[in-house]
């Protein structure tokens, strides 16, 4: 894997509706955050907020039927929202990758660890070296190569979500965009995969999205936070700056929260 030019993005008053027969429903609007090249950005903010949406809506893969209504979304100054779809199929997975929450419901279950890590090698690649390519990526998310034969049942939840994020890097991203990566996990492997996305992000010079609820990981792993509540972005700062000195009531309330709960002091 040759290493990838890192990738900003920077989204412009984002407006996306769900499409229904009764008329369209807004659920994110007027969105605007910006993920730095090579630096790490936290979208975080309550379940049902419009994080995932909004990562959804990067790559235009949007799970229940959906549209954008406004805004752009610049990918190293490109216009993803107005991207045609056949150059957006060349952008997804290869220069920019997202890691989904729950891996176990991420990775087929009747699929092989490798034939799964080499399924977008092939589809923007081919064939040749794939095996080789897979091989590769799982050792950078420290997983040994004997893994490739085995099933996603055969892994523990730690192991599952090293596997997403080797098919996530296995195409050298410029964005990685991880939702809930730790989600599942216990706090001793949850420390372990940020460490490990920390470690990808400067090794691949990529920049990285992190989506989350927890302000714990928050402090620990980002730069920049961006605050959503309700499909909007109620503040952005850099870290220190946003937990020294929260300015929106939501983001203050959020800050004392984790204070309480000992997940930042």
């Amino acid at each position: 894997m040759g290493r990838a030019p890192a990738g900003e993005l920077r989204i412009e008053g984002l407006g996306v509706a769900l499409t229904r027969p009764s008329g369209d429903l807004p659920v994110l609007e007027n969105v605007s955050l910006h993920v730095p090249a090579g630096r790490t950005a936290a979208l975080v903010g309550a379940s049902g907020a419009g994080k995932s949406m909004t990562a959804y809506a990067v790559l235009r893969l949007f799970p229940v039927p959906a549209r954008i209504t406004a805004g752009r979304i610049l990918f190293d100054g490109v216009d993803l929202a107005r991207l045609p779809e056949r150059d957006l199929v060349r952008i997804r997975g290869r220069r920019i990758a997202m890691i989904f929450q729950e891996p176990g419901a991420a990775l087929d279950p009747v699929m092989s660890i490798g034939d799964q890590v080499m399924e977008g090698i092939v589809a923007h690649f081919g064939r040749a070296r794939a095996r080789e390519r897979a091989a590769e990526a799982l050792a950078r998310v420290g997983l040994d190569a004997t893994i490739m034969r085995r099933y996603p049942h055969e892994l523990s939840g730690g192991q599952r979500q090293r596997v997403l994020i080797a098919s996530a890097i296995a195409l050298g991203p410029s964005l990685l965009i991880a939702d809930e990566p730790t989600a599942a996990l216990d706090v001793t492997v949850q420390a372990q995969i940020l460490d490990l996305l920390d470690r990808l992000r400067q090794d691949l010079g990529m920049s990285l999205l992190l989506i989350t609820h927890d302000l714990g990981i928050v402090a620990q792993a980002t730069d920049l936070v961006h605050v959503m509540r309700g499909g909007t972005v109620v503040e952005s700062a850099e870290t220190r700056r946003l937990f020294a000195s929260p300015q929106h009531p939501y983001t203050r309330s959020l800050v004392q929260q984790a204070q309480r709960l000992g997940r930042w002091s």
